[in-house]
């Protein structure tokens, strides 16, 4: 029987633009085994993976996995298969994961409901951590099941 399944682990991944700086990070080779020096006429060299050397061409991406291997990835396969993760603040980070581990739904929901009595009885509470789950719902979705990047301080 066919089973469906989804990726669990999230990637480090830059797009492919042939600099010095992305080659020499990455260790890219030429197609005899060399390490690249210079842009070569075809924008295209290989990168190094657990399983031998792969090709990349510009503007595809080279992906860095959870212990640091690179593997590459052409630019439409890449656009169809991953997407960003949401960008949180820091407040509502908090809630997703405490120092206990992976939180509890329901005191954010509670929150979230606290948020909209107030909004009832006492005005629009703007700024507060239930607002802002309220006015991103999707994102705070998305961060609470595939992981998020807390936002930087201003």
């Amino acid at each position: 029987m066919i089973k469906v399944y989804r990726k669990t682990e999230t990637i480090k991944a830059e797009q492919f633009d042939c600099s010095d700086e992305m080659v020499n990070r990455y260790g890219l080779i030429d197609r005899g085994g060399h390490i690249v020096d210079g842009l070569h006429v075809d924008n295209m060299c290989f990168v190094p993976t657990l399983e031998g050397k792969m090709k990349i061409n510009l503007h595809d991406w080279i992906a860095t996995g959870a212990n640091g291997e690179h593997w590459p990835i052409e630019d439409d396969v890449f656009k169809k298969t991953y997407a960003e993760l949401p960008v949180i603040p820091k407040n509502v980070a908090k809630h997703i994961v405490t120092e206990h581990g992976l939180s509890d739904l329901i005191p954010i929901w509670g929150g979230i409901y606290r948020a909209m009595i107030q909004t009832v009885v006492y005005g629009y509470q703007k700024g507060d951590t239930g607002d802002w789950i309220i006015n991103h719902s999707d994102m705070f979705a998305r961060a609470w099941l595939d992981g998020y990047v807390v936002e930087e301080e201003k």
